[in-house]
């Protein structure tokens, strides 16, 4: 197989509202719209991914986990925390030594944002 782009494609029962959380509250950037302009579907950046909100489903996604590397995790902590996102667990390192924080979005889909420390080995090159 040679996979030349991939996505994440999120139905979820509120379009609108799921799309205005990734991009009001969570503040992703827009790579395109399309379809109706009454309901359009968005396909949202994730840094080198995609996530595409539209259609519509009965009920809300289960067993998805939204992986979102940022630069820092206490920075985002507080910037969500005032756009009233739902943090489900604060900011703390992990025993594998990554900085990670988990959120909600509103079908409860769970996000974990997470920070590679600067002493992280992911950070330094094994060669």
């Amino acid at each position: 197989m040679d996979v030349l782009s991939s996505r994440v494609l999120l139905r979820t029962a509120h379009p609108v509202r799921s799309q205005a959380f990734y991009r009001d509250r969570l503040g992703l950037a827009v790579y395109r719209e399309f379809g109706p302009p009454g309901h359009p579907g968005v396909v949202f950046f994730l840094g080198n991914g995609l996530l595409e909100v539209t259609g519509s489903a009965d009920a809300a996604p289960r067993g998805l986990v939204l992986w979102l590397q940022v630069r820092d995790v206490a920075a985002e902590h507080e910037r969500l925390r005032a756009a009233g996102v739902p943090v489900t667990r604060g900011p703390q390192r992990e025993p594998w030594g990554l900085m990670e924080m988990w959120i909600e979005d509103p079908d409860g889909v769970a996000i974990v944002l997470v920070e590679v420390p600067a002493d992280h080995p992911l950070r330094r090159d094994q060669r």
